[in-house]
């Protein structure tokens, strides 16, 4: 049956009379038969990568159209997903960079951001970030420990959406919370550059705690897993190179969401052993009094967590923590 519908349906994708109807089945076959769907995937791509280009639908139905990628991009093994991705989202990196070219301001041409652009260019960035999102979930799911590169660049493009278009987080089709276990989890990776870019990304998010309401909640509910990722971090679970921006994420939950943290770290403390065999209640009742009273000086906060980290590590007063 879908061999003799589909054919159908992707022929009425260029018609713009047909945008709603044709769109609308796309989606609803994509999200229904996704599992039927990975001999026709290249075909469904490339046909919606042309339409997407020519602007042949409005903002709604690109949308649309890009969310019945997301359902078909969901159901196929990682490789193909990403290759499936790349060539979707190529062209528009090309329109970035020549537009980019075009701008009278050399100042422009230094980095091209997709963030940075005006949606009015080529369809909706909404709608292409959020299939990013979606598919790289995915990849989560499927596990995302022999993809480092994919976990480093995914938490990088979540934190510069919150640093450029924090409002795409308002948005209802973006599982927030989704992508906040993914970040706690991906803190945990051994890989340097994965784990910096993570804690770019929390830092970016925390702030908004308060005027994104889906960010607010999902800190509120499940903060205290970050809050433990970053103390096993400190307790020497991640190496030391990486103390200052498992500090800055800290003094992020610390300057945002006080009250929480007073009582997460009081809760996470009082566990026997944790987050280091090494240190006795007293020395992280000091950490703790130490941590809640900077909220403004970040410096301090950083090294207060060297340190810490060198206590759990049983390395306070060595040689070798002397040029730490």
């Amino acid at each position: 049956m879908l061999s003799s519908v589909l054919p159908l349906v992707l022929q009425a994708l260029g018609n713009p009379d047909l945008s709603v109807s044709s769109v609308s089945t796309l989606k609803k076959i994509c999200r229904e038969c996704k599992y039927d769907l990975p001999p026709y995937a290249t075909n469904i791509v490339a046909v919606s990568q042309e339409v997407l280009i020519k602007q042949i639908h409005k903002t709604s139905q690109c949308m649309w159209l890009m969310q019945a990628l997301g359902f078909l991009l969901s159901a196929l093994p990682v490789e193909e997903i990403l290759r499936n991705l790349h060539s979707l989202i190529t062209p528009y990196i090309q329109q970035l960079e020549k537009l980019s070219e075009e701008t009278p301001n050399p100042s422009n041409k230094l980095m091209v951001h997709i963030f940075a652009s005006e949606t009015n260019h080529f369809p909706p960035i909404k709608a292409l970030f959020e299939l990013v999102t979606s598919v790289t979930l995915t990849i989560f799911q499927q596990g995302p420990r022999d993809h480092p590169d994919i976990v480093d660049s995914f938490m990088q493009l979540q934190a510069q959406a919150l640093k450029r278009k924090p409002d795409l987080f308002l948005s209802e089709s973006l599982d927030v919370k989704a992508v906040f276990h993914c970040g706690v989890l991906s803190l945990k990776f051994p890989e340097a550059p994965t784990v910096k870019s993570t804690c770019f990304f929390f830092t970016e998010l925390i702030p908004h705690c308060a005027d994104i309401p889906p960010v607010g909640q999902i800190v509120q509910e499940d903060g205290k897993l970050l809050l433990l990722a970053v103390l096993e971090a400190i307790g020497g679970q991640s190496s030391r190179s990486l103390m200052d921006q498992f500090a800055e994420v800290l003094f992020c939950l610390n300057k945002h969401c006080f009250a929480l943290l007073t009582v997460w770290l009081k809760e996470a403390l009082r566990s026997p052993g944790f987050p280091s065999s090494r240190v006795s209640d007293d020395q992280k009742d000091t950490f703790s009094q130490q941590v809640l009273r900077e909220r403004v000086n970040k410096r301090r906060v950083k090294d207060i967590v060297k340190e810490f980290t060198l206590v759990c590590r049983g390395l306070h007063g060595t040689e070798y923590a002397a040029d730490y």
